[in-house]
């Protein structure tokens, strides 16, 4: 039996200034998923700040989930969560005076 899989581009080219917050994806068939966060411009990104991975079971309402996403150096960062029912979407907050340019994926499978 062959696995289903989908990548959704949740974020292309969007920017986000002191606070990050993903649109919501509905993706309650898979079993796992992947968030992948790539920076294609960042200033005044102090430390590594971190984003939660966060749930809803409407799309509305949202909870952390637990899973966080650390911002790093690299180009790319991600984060893996299971067990997440209907709804995921990324959010956090960036240092005061941050500018990040992004391409967030959502790699998931059955």
């Amino acid at each position: 039996m062959v696995r289903q899989s989908y990548t959704a581009v949740v974020e292309r080219n969007t920017v986000f200034e002191e606070a990050l917050a993903t649109e919501p994806y509905e993706c309650g068939w898979a079993s796992e998923a992947i968030f992948f966060l790539r920076k294609l411009e960042a200033s005044g990104i102090e430390g590594e700040p971190l984003v939660w991975v966060q749930i809803s079971p409407d799309g509305m309402h949202w909870r952390n989930e637990g899973t966080t996403l650390r911002i790093t150096d690299a180009e790319v960062d991600f984060c893996k969560v299971t067990h997440f029912g209907n709804w995921l979407r990324l959010k956090g907050d960036l240092p005061a005076g941050a500018r990040l340019k992004v391409i967030v994926t959502l790699a998931l499978k059955e």
